[in-house]
């Protein structure tokens, strides 16, 4: 496992943590099928949220969520739309989220930052 991997898996760890913590509930952790991967699917009140997580160490190129570009943007809808036909969710009124986290020299997390309705 590279670098990058360990540091998404990091992340997302982060990313949970956060989520339960604001009492959503976790449906699903790298949802993967043919439109796209979705990082973290999580519920709350009416909501099916669909997290893409973002950790970087530095912010020399840019904040996190500059990297949830649009074309990474729908490949997130159309996985999301897959999941709520396939799991008879589609009543539920989905929104879609970023989470940043910021990692300091050593990798550990310095700082997270949720953000509602990103896209």
């Amino acid at each position: 496992m590279g670098i990058t991997q360990l540091i998404g898996n990091y992340g997302e760890e982060k990313a949970c943590a956060l989520l339960k913590k604001k009492k959503y509930r976790i449906l699903a952790r790298n949802y993967a099928c043919r439109l796209g991967e979705l990082d973290i699917v999580a519920a709350k009140d009416e909501f099916v949220v669909f997290v893409e997580v973002k950790a970087r160490s530095a912010e020399t190129h840019g904040c996190p969520r500059e990297f949830v570009t649009p074309k990474k943007q729908q490949r997130v809808l159309k996985a999301a739309q897959h999941f709520l036909l396939h799991y008879g969710l589609e009543d539920r009124q989905p929104r879609f989220d970023v989470i940043e986290v910021y990692l300091n020299d050593k990798k550990h997390m310095v700082a997270i930052k949720h953000l509602e309705n990103a896209f």
